[in-house]
């Protein structure tokens, strides 16, 4: 069968998946990946609510569509970031809390442990729903943010050796392991965007990340060559250094280059939506 086009409904969590679901179907697409954020997939719901995760595989049913992801970015962010105040705006006011950083990356990452058992039960569920066409060679993923402690290091000044650089990665495999072991319990797998901000943002990074993680086969990537040409990534070499570490993908491009030359890849600190 051709691969299914989705829709992630991360960019529409300020409307009901209700009221979102008709507009994906009349757009022309075979389903969606739910964004654990608004109201379209509610992580602890699943787990404790009886009916939850069936009632939705009914409301996609209703639509016609269908769903082989679920994303929880914002809450992978906090794992291994330097938290501050705009986290805020991101995370779920449980998982936030009183903002103590060391607390913040806790519940954080024990969410996405539970991320992992939610999408376990949903896909499962799921059976009962999808065609047999649609049932060949499902997986079941999540995709996902990691956040990083060591991106403020980015530009290598004051100078940055690799031993401090190193603990980046120690940290995130610190961190990480124990929620891919979670996800090899119940058989899914954790897909990062690869994305500046994250411990991998372009090839070098998402090598070394896997090395980190001792090749840990739950740990791949959502590849988005959005994220990468802008930087002077080459987008096609990434899938052919990861091609078996791919196990979702955005369809999204990227145009740049086209700016006034008066903000650069770094941003300049203008808003994030300014053309310049």
């Amino acid at each position: 069968m051709s691969r299914p086009v989705t829709l992630f409904t991360g960019q529409w969590a300020d409307l009901p998946l209700a009221e979102l679901l008709p507009k994906v179907k009349e757009m022309g697409y075979d389903g969606v990946e739910l964004a654990c954020w608004g109201d379209h997939f509610d992580v602890q719901a699943a787990l404790n609510q009886e009916g939850y995760v069936e009632g939705r595989w009914e409301l996609l049913k209703q639509n016609d569509l269908s769903c082989f992801a679920i994303s929880a970015h914002l809450v992978g962010q906090a794992i291994c970031d330097h938290i501050d105040e705009r986290h805020a705006a991101i995370l779920p006011s449980q998982i936030y809390g009183d903002g103590d950083p060391e607390g913040v990356r806790q519940r954080a990452a024990q969410e996405l442990i539970d991320t992992g058992k939610a999408c376990r039960k949903f896909i499962d569920a799921g059976k009962d729903y999808m065609s047999a066409r649609e049932q060949v060679g499902i997986g079941a993923v999540v995709n996902g943010f990691t956040g990083s402690s060591i991106w403020h290091a980015l530009y290598a000044f004051p100078p940055t050796d690799q031993a401090y650089l190193q603990k980046g990665f120690d940290d995130f495999a610190t961190r990480f392991n124990p929620i891919l072991d979670a996800f090899e319990a119940v058989d899914v797998n954790f897909a990062l965007e690869v994305h500046p901000t994250e411990i991998a943002f372009d090839i070098a990074s998402a090598a070394r990340a896997i090395e980190a993680v001792n090749g840990h086969k739950r740990f791949g990537f959502n590849y988005d060559p959005s994220h990468l040409g802008y930087q002077g990534v080459d987008y096609v070499r990434f899938i052919r250094e990861f091609a078996d570490r791919i196990y979702h993908v955005h369809m999204k491009d990227v145009w740049w280059g086209h700016g006034d030359g008066t903000v650069g890849v770094f941003g300049g600190h203008t808003d994030f939506t300014d053309a310049r």
